[in-house]
């Protein structure tokens, strides 16, 4: 986005009063980040702080889950050191839970129940997102290229195979649903309608988008080789910048489990058609999914009043 200076006037207008909270509150000191309006798509005016609170809420509540769930899997005689895959499955998918749970949860704290609008689960015109998708993802796959090429990089991620991918038919089709459904589903609702929709209100979408692709990248040292977190970083950025010229996070969710699909076909050996069928069947749901959400929180809140009625034409 840029700026256009305004024409040259000689006579200046007097300056505008001072902006107000978006539900009448004091002025707002000259210079000051002005909170983003409620009814905006994806900026919901939650303050930066917030971001780093649910970041560090989001692994401590990571980490009372994870606690409850070895105490139950030992109690079944399961051990606690190296867990089975069913266990690792089960940390995994409390993560995430944790981590979107703190996110409604702090957001509800600080400016009452959040609208699906608030986190960006509203729809956008399809050809342009599709577009700046096609974009950002061709654009991460030649970074990462370049990066895997000046490292040497020929890791492949451990994590399907703590997860038991190559276990049951049953255990397979976890993983699946897993690493390309509630992952991309889980990750984009912290990561990108929250951590990024607080941040850039401090100091606008680019430095939001580049503290979110670290972090982002920081969130998988557990799940992917450390020579990889550069990429996942870029992708985190790409995804930052998908989610804010679009104005809605359905298209970060679609990118986001279409490329776990293919990454984890890759890492699985699948065959191209395998493949195909993941990233379909994955991406539809994991957009079904975020659009049933999107229904349950609603538009507005109990009691805001909707959207003025249009004049009548003269």
């Amino acid at each position: 986005m840029s700026n256009v200076p305004p024409q040259f006037q000689p006579d200046l207008p007097a300056p505008p009063p001072a902006p107000r909270e978006p539900e009448g509150g004091e002025p707002v000191p000259a210079g000051a980040p002005r909170p983003a309006p409620r009814d905006q798509p994806g900026r919901a005016g939650w303050p930066a702080w917030l971001s780093i609170a649910g970041f560090a809420a989001g692994f401590g509540a990571t980490a009372v889950a994870g606690i409850f769930i070895i105490v139950i899997a030992s109690a079944f005689g399961a051990p606690s050191e190296d867990p089975p895959p069913g266990v690792v499955i089960a940390l995994t998918v409390a993560q995430n839970l944790a981590f979107v749970g703190i996110a409604f949860f702090l957001a509800f704290l600080v400016g009452g129940r959040p609208t699906a609008s608030d986190f960006g689960l509203i729809g956008t015109p399809w050809r342009r997102a599709a577009k700046l998708l096609a974009a950002i993802w061709i654009a991460f796959f030649v970074l990462s290229a370049i990066w895997a090429a000046a490292l040497g990089l020929d890791e492949r991620q451990t994590l399907p195979d703590e997860l038991g991918v190559n276990g049951p038919l049953l255990n397979e089709l976890a993983v699946i649903v897993l690493v390309t459904v509630i992952a991309p589903l889980g990750e984009e609702l912290f990561f990108r309608g929250f951590f990024f929709g607080a941040l850039r209100n401090w100091r606008g979408p680019i430095v939001a988008a580049v503290l979110s692709g670290a972090l982002f990248g920081l969130f998988h040292a557990g799940s992917s080789p450390i020579g990889y977190l550069v990429p996942l970083a870029i992708f985190g950025f790409g995804l930052c910048l998908l989610y804010d010229r679009t104005g809605s996070l359905y298209p970060p969710i679609a990118l986001h489990a279409l490329n776990n699909s293919i990454a984890l076909g890759v890492s699985l050996k699948y065959g191209a058609e395998i493949v195909v069928a993941m990233m379909i069947g994955s991406t539809i749901a994991a957009l079904l999914c975020a659009r049933l959400l999107a229904r349950v929180l609603g538009e507005r809140r109990p009691g805001q009043p909707g959207p003025a009625p249009a004049p009548e034409p003269t």
